[in-house]
C-alpha cells in the first residue's frame, strides 16, 4: 500500500540554532548529523539531530526569525494543555521503547537541570513533560502496544467532530493507491485546497514547471564536506 510510514524529520524554526543543538544533544542524547546552509534559502542554516537513521529533529535558522516575537497562546502553546494558532506546533513528543527507558530519560533530563513533570499513564502511552529552548513544549512517551482503534476512538468525540459512520470507516481504512504507468499530472490550482505560501506569481510558475525541471534545477545533492576527516 502506498502510504507514509513514519516521521523523516520535523523542522522547527529557531533564532538560536546552537542553543537548540546543545539542548537536543546534551539533554536528550540526539546526535548532530547535519549543519549546513539551507538549500535554496538565502542566509538560512539547517541542522539535523538524529533520533534514528531515518528520523531527525531539524532546526531552521532564517535571519527573519530574529524579528518575529514569540507569544504564548499565539505562536506557542506553552504547555501540553495550552492553546496556540491553528497549524502551529502544540507539542513535540519523542519516543522511547520502554517504561524503564522513559524513567531513565527523566533522570537524564533532570540531571541537566531541567524540570520534568511525570511520568503520567495515559493508557495509550506513558509520558513525561518538560520545556525546551525558545518555548518548545516537549514530551517523551512510550507505548507498550500499538494503539487499538476499537478502544481509543470515542463515539462521543466522533459525533462532536461531525464525523459520519461512512467517514469514520474511510478514516480507519484509507483507500489504497496503485501508481499507474506514468506520473499523475499536476492538478489545476484549486483555492479550496491547501497551498504553500509563496507569492502568487512564483507559486504559479513553480506549479507550471515540469517535475523533471524542478528536480534538475532545485536539487542540492552534494554534502558541504566532500572529503570527511
Amino acid at each position: 500500500m502506498t502510504r507514509v510510514n513514519g516521521i523523516h524529520h520535523l523542522a522547527i524554526n529557531t533564532a538560536n540554532i546552537k542553543a537548540q543543538i546543545e539542548f537536543f544533544t546534551d539533554v536528550l542524547g540526539a546526535e548532530l548529523v547535519g549543519l549546513f546552509w539551507m538549500h535554496g534559502v538565502k542566509g538560512a542554516w539547517h541542522g539535523f539531530c538524529r533520533l534514528h537513521d531515518h528520523c531527525s529533529i531539524s532546526f531552521v535558522e532564517i535571519p527573519a526569525n530574529h524579528e518575529i516575537e514569540s507569544t504564548i497562546g499565539v505562536t506557542h502553546a506553552g504547555n501540553g494543555a495550552g492553546a496556540s494558532a491553528p497549524g502551529t506546533t502544540q507539542h513535540l513528543a519523542l519516543n522511547v521503547d520502554t517504561t524503564e527507558d522513559l524513567l531513565a530519560m527523566r533522570d537524564r533530563i533532570r540531571s541537566r537541570g531541567i524540570n520534568v513533570i511525570g511520568h503520567i499513564d495515559h493508557g495509550i502511552c506513558q509520558s513525561i513533560y518538560f520545556a525546551g529552548p525558545e518555548g518548545l513544549t516537549l514530551e517523551v512517551a512510550t507505548s507498550a502496544a500499538p494503539i487499538d482503534a476499537e478502544l481509543w476512538i470515542d463515539p462521543e468525540v466522533v459525533k462532536l467532530a461531525d464525523i459520519s459512520p461512512e467517514e469514520l470507516d474511510r478514516y480507519k481504512h484509507p483507500a489504497e493507491f496503485t501508481p499507474g504507468s506514468g506520473p499523475v499530472p499536476q492538478p489545476p490550482i484549486d483555492p479550496s485546497k491547501p497551498h504553500t505560501n509563496y507569492p502568487e506569481k512564483v507559486y504559479r510558475r513553480l506549479i507550471e514547471t515540469p517535475d523533471d525541471v524542478i528536480t534538475a534545477t532545485a536539487s542540492y545533492s552534494e554534502p558541504p564536506v566532500t572529503t570527511p576527516s
